[in-house]
């Protein structure tokens, strides 16, 4: 039976401002944002164009999801963002005022460079070589 990861949830502080950095300065579409019960919202976005998994936007709740956000792997790179153009979308970033932990590498698989979002979560942006 195939299968496939279609959504990860990424915990949040506050859903409009999660919204416009995923979007405006990374460039996401969103696929849905519609409220819930209790306040909660159900917000899912992705980068413009591709394909993959989705990201659920959730807002924490409580202490121990709050304490989380920011902090989703421990400290490693937990997100892969793949571009077909490297340099055009590494220059959008910087433009945007996205924080690039280092500059970018060639690797023997592709060119890549660590990015934090909003809250601290490293990022792979990665093109991978032909």
């Amino acid at each position: 039976m195939p299968q496939s990861l279609i959504l990860v949830t990424l915990v949040v502080d506050d859903y409009d401002r999660a919204k416009a950095f995923y979007c405006d300065c990374l460039g996401f579409e969103c696929l849905s944002d519609q409220v819930q019960p209790e306040g909660k919202r159900w917000v899912v976005i992705k980068p413009k164009g591709g394909e993959g998994a989705t990201l659920l936007l959730a807002q924490a709740t409580g202490e121990s999801q709050r304490a989380a956000i920011g902090n989703q792997t421990g400290g490693r790179v937990g997100f892969f963002l793949k571009t077909d153009d490297f340099s055009r979308d590494y220059a959008a970033m910087i433009a945007k005022g996205v924080r690039f932990l280092e500059e970018p590498r060639h690797e023997v698989y592709g060119t890549v460079a660590v990015f934090a979002d909003l809250y601290g979560n490293t990022w792979d942006l990665i093109q991978h070589s032909s």
